[in-house]
């Protein structure tokens, strides 16, 4: 008699919502690309928001999709869910969630004893009614409070926390911040509304030197009728 094993499904949504607020999504969203961006010349550097990630194998019951996660040592490239034990069996090592105003407590302490037990190195808690910061960093395999956190450098991804009037903020080493489409959009419209006014400023100085040169040419070809060398002069 043979033996047929079921094929194991893990899916690939929880059926909740990524966001359950514009400032949640906003945030995910601005984390997320900017640490693909951070990473994006390294091939072995995935980075990926709301993928459901199941950190045992033949346990689908067992899972969670961080806000933003990052895995060092594993490809680029789409994945309907992060299968830990078809990935080396590597573990996101950083995590970041933004807190929405639905979620318990009970809910987040669930997800810190989540990503304790299984391997996360470095977890990221905002709440952004609040603007607070909160942060974990794995020590002799515990995730220990990283106090202070304003200025916190993440050892892993060598980003810099900061809470600003606005929010949070999230410093590159290059010391450039973390923006949304719509803030590098306005950027470059600033940028751009420079070189132009620099152009114009390049523009009228060119035209006054030339003004200059034609009225000096004038005087001089004046100089010349009156038998006077401008030279001399």
């Amino acid at each position: 008699m043979q033996v047929t094993t079921a094929e194991i499904i893990y899916p690939s949504s929880d059926g909740q919502p990524m966001a359950e607020s514009t400032i949640q999504y906003e945030l995910i969203v601005k984390i997320k690309e900017g640490c693909e961006s951070l990473f994006k010349n390294d091939p072995n550097v995935f980075v990926a928001a709301d993928l459901l990630w199941y950190p045992l194998e033949g346990r689908p019951d067992i899972s969670q999709a961080p806000d933003t996660m990052v895995v060092f040592g594993r490809p680029k490239g789409d994945r309907p869910s992060y299968i830990q034990y078809r990935e080396d069996n590597i573990a996101p090592q950083v995590a970041f969630e933004i807190r929405s105003h639905n979620d318990s407590q009970t809910k987040m302490n669930k997800k810190l004893a989540f990503y304790q037990r299984h391997g996360v190195e470095e977890y990221y808690l905002y709440d952004p009614e609040r603007n607070e910061l909160q942060g974990w960093q794995r020590i002799e395999g515990n995730l220990e409070v990283i106090e202070p956190m304003e200025g916190w450098i993440s050892p892993r991804l060598g980003v810099r926390f900061e809470l600003g009037e606005d929010g949070l903020e999230i410093y590159r080493p290059d010391g450039e911040q973390f923006l949304s489409y719509a803030e590098l959009e306005e950027q470059r419209g600033l940028y751009r509304q420079r070189l132009q006014q620099e152009s114009q400023r390049a523009e009228q100085e060119s035209q006054r030197a030339e003004q200059e040169s034609q009225r000096a040419e004038r005087l001089a070809a004046k100089l010349r009728e009156l038998n006077i060398d401008p030279d001399s002069i």
